[in-house]
């Protein structure tokens, strides 16, 4: 296996952070300075993706275990061997990013049986050696902040690395953020939560409890705005009782909203078989609401609206439209 490493001079980072070695483009990079680009990347929330070097047989300038970092426009930062692989492995770091999922691409004149998960690619170089190399994409619309230190939040941290969905260390880090702690320093999280930039803040907690932290939260500071992305509970209601099921159904929320989709969007039957029943789905929380005994209801542009709690009509009235859109795309339309 041959241990060469990239060449240096010109290309080779000349000191300070490695973001500010980023004009270093093929040249030689620790596994620190990728690791601090990544964190900066991840702050900023710019898509990327991490390449390694998993197998390398003589004669390859790559070497095991070596790194680099592909960014969506194609600029690579790192070795992951000489020019013969490199316009290869961009094109697959790109294609891994657009869709969001992890790859394992060989590049290797080596005569092998197709393999359904490894994409193979013919090896230019005159030299005929042979790397195989594992892509993670990474991106600000597959992340997610889990807090809490709870049996439910470990197993939410399970699920989501199960699912690729990669998880940060603070709210700020991410689009989503799941307070898990289950009445283990639920406020602090809660604020943390809501003074971050996360777009949606999901909250194992019943409807209840939810309304008692955000009185706390309003005494505390926390704007409308900041407490409309609040949604609690975390996700629809399927009787969970176990850590494991608790987390499984808070997950089905996460995905939901990490692919673009609201809570509060349901599909047309389901909303025709709630209305069949007298039910409304609620816009701010995705909570069905009885029409017969709703807590309150509020009218706009020709549409009842029913709220199952004061928080959710207080939201609603700040910004009625948002809330209207969300209630036109779930179909479920009440005359007034």
């Amino acid at each position: 296996m041959s241990t060469a490493g990239p060449p240096q001079g010109a290309n080779a980072p000349s000191g300070g952070s490695a973001a500010a070695n980023a004009a270093s483009v093929g040249g030689s990079m620790s596994n620190d300075e990728l690791q601090e680009m990544a964190r900066e990347l991840n702050r900023r929330g710019e898509a990327y993706a991490l390449v390694t070097v998993v197998r390398a047989i003589a004669p390859t300038s790559a070497y095991l275990g070596a790194q680099a970092i592909v960014l969506a426009d194609g600029t690579l930062h790192g070795w992951i061997g000489g020019g013969c692989a490199k316009g290869v492995v961009i094109c697959a770091a790109q294609g891994a990013i657009e869709v969001g999922e992890p790859k394992l691409v060989r590049i290797s004149n080596d005569r092998v049986y197709p393999e359904e998960d490894v994409e193979h690619y013919a090896m230019s170089c005159a030299s005929n050696g042979s790397i195989e190399l594992f892509i993670q994409p990474y991106s600000d619309r597959s992340a997610l902040c889990v807090l809490g230190s709870t049996p439910a939040a470990a197993e939410a941290r399970f699920l989501a690395e199960r699912l690729r969905i990669r998880l940060t260390d603070t709210p700020g880090e991410a689009p989503v953020v799941l307070v898990a702690t289950q009445g283990q320093g639920d406020e602090e999280a809660l604020e943390a939560a809501l003074c971050s930039p996360a777009k949606h803040v999901l909250m194992i907690a019943s409807r209840r409890k939810t309304e008692k932290l955000r009185a706390v939260m309003r005494m505390r500071g926390i704007g409308e705005s900041q407490l409309a992305r609040l949604q609690a509970p975390a996700g629809p209601d399927a009787g969970a009782k176990t850590p494991g099921e608790i987390a499984l159904v808070a997950i089905v929320g996460v995905l939901a909203l990490l692919r673009g989709r609201s809570q509060a969007s349901v599909d047309a039957t389901q909303v025709q078989q709630m209305e069949a029943k007298g039910k409304f789905i609620n816009p701010v929380c995705g909570m069905a609401v009885s029409t017969t005994n709703p807590m309150h209801i509020e009218q706009y542009e020709g549409v009842s609206y029913y709220f199952c709690c004061d928080g959710c009509r207080t939201t609603f009235q700040k910004d009625p439209a948002k809330y209207a859109a969300i209630h036109c795309a779930s179909v479920g339309r009440v005359p007034a």
